[in-house]
């Protein structure tokens, strides 16, 4: 295939397939506090995290990792600045300890933190002001969980950075991505090339997911797949990615390797492969490259949606496993792509209302129709254009798909968040 395309699709998996340490939201708050704390020079007497509603949605029902159980974006802002390391990106809160803590309520308790809605602002925006003695630092975020825009001390621009020249020089190219390419990548890649990223999204995720089976997180929604539906390797799919979310939603400390910026997103689209893979006796090489295929499969989803939205991601996760698994299968490309389209015909437009519990149940559901869609594909079955969102081809589909979700779901996204925030009175609402 084209050097530049598989170069390309390459360091696509390297940037997108990292550590992240829990629900990736209140870990970028996190590290933008604990980076203004450190370019303040020390501890502040106040902070202010001006955040999209996005950000406030995604933050306000999950619990923090590392953190007892609090929830929210003071929470989160706050343990970054007690006791996270700037250093560690999103593993940043890895170095809290019990009295770093203890700390973070007593803050919390006294107003410590302030929270401000920033509208107008990218979907995954955060600003994080830190004042005190020293004066004033101010750290902002954007479209990226890690993606530093702006350093301020005391007014004095310390770093900003000008987005064309990082999208066109440093950061891979997203609109590389389509369908036929990805499988050729799949089938002529070499392993050594993507081993390290593929392993350790392999091990790191199959250790969260054995984790939420283990132990009773959350609402349990893959426990109870597993033990009320059976044991064969469709229902484990389901349940080992529903027990990762279970997990991490609820708190879990472990790391998982994320996808599109989320952990959830990177479980959905990695284990029900993985389990697929070691069922039908697959070798590593063989699950690495449905692997490349499931992963690159939901990025090519979401490059059209963007980072955050009302359109739940891990929709596009779970038609990237489904096609991943009828990669394993042997499916032809058609038959792959038709796995894409049934998916996302089926489970498209599954409302993302913010990180919490009841992510593992979307999972769920959106991996069963994820299921359904490849064995409708291996016998050739496959919804037709002009059937609502299906266009004359799949990449076209997928792009109508991923507009709905960007624009079309826009105003959506602003109603779920005014519900949760109580601006929206349900009273006020006429029948």
């Amino acid at each position: 295939m084209n050097k530049n395309i598989y170069d390309n699709y390459v360091r696509i998996l390297e940037s997108e397939l990292v550590p992240a340490l829990g629900c990736t939201e209140p870990i970028a708050l996190a590290y933008a506090s604990a980076k203004a704390r450190e370019v303040l020079g020390g501890f502040p007497e106040h902070l202010s995290v001006l955040c999209s509603g996005n950000i406030i949605k995604n933050v306000k029902g999950v619990k923090v990792p590392n953190s007892n159980g609090m929830k929210g974006v003071e929470a989160a802002a706050v343990l970054g600045l007690t006791g996270g390391d700037a250093s560690q990106a999103l593993e940043v809160l890895e170095t809290v300890s019990e009295e770093d803590i203890e700390k973070t309520k007593q803050l919390l308790k006294e107003g410590f933190c302030d929270c401000i809605l920033k509208e107008g602002v990218a979907n995954l925006y955060i600003e994080a002001r830190a004042a005190g003695e020293n004066g004033e630092a101010v750290v902002v975020i954007e479209e990226e969980h890690t993606n530093i825009t702006r350093i301020e001390k005391n007014g004095e621009i310390l770093f900003e950075q000008e987005k064309q020249e990082v999208k066109e020089e440093e950061e891979p190219d997203k609109t590389l991505l389509n369908l036929a390419d990805i499988l050729a990548f799949a089938d002529e890649v070499d392993i050594d090339d993507v081993r390290r990223v593929l392993e350790r999204q392999v091990r790191y995720n199959t250790k969260i997911a054995e984790e939420g089976l283990k132990n009773p997180w959350g609402a349990q929604v893959g426990r109870v797949v597993l033990e009320e539906f059976g044991d064969d390797v469709k229902w484990r799919a389901v349940a080992k990615a529903a027990a990762g979310s279970d997990a991490r939603m609820s708190g879990c400390s472990l790391p998982v390797i994320i996808n599109s910026g989320s952990g959830n997103q990177g479980m959905t689209c990695s284990l029900p492969v993985i389990e697929y893979g070691r069922e039908m006796g697959k070798t590593e090489e063989e699950i690495y490259r449905a692997l490349c295929v499931s992963n690159l499969v939901a990025l090519n989803q979401k490059k059209y949606i963007g980072s955050l939205s009302a359109y739940c991601g891990a929709v596009c996760a779970a038609a990237g496993a489904g096609a991943g698994i009828t990669y394993l299968h042997g499916g032809t490309p058609e038959q792959i792509e038709n796995t894409v389209v049934n998916a996302i015909a089926d489970a498209g437009g599954i409302v993302c209302d913010g990180a919490k519990p009841s992510c593992a149940a979307k999972i769920a559901t959106s991996l069963q129709a994820a299921l359904l869609s490849h064995k409708m594909a291996m016998r050739g079955l496959t919804f037709s254009r002009g059937e609502g969102l299906v266009m004359d081809c799949p990449e076209d589909t997928i792009k109508a798909v991923g507009y709905v979700g960007r624009a079309g779901m826009k105003q959506t996204d602003v109603e779920i968040l005014n519900l949760m925030i109580g601006k929206t009175k349900l009273d006020e609402i006429e029948e």
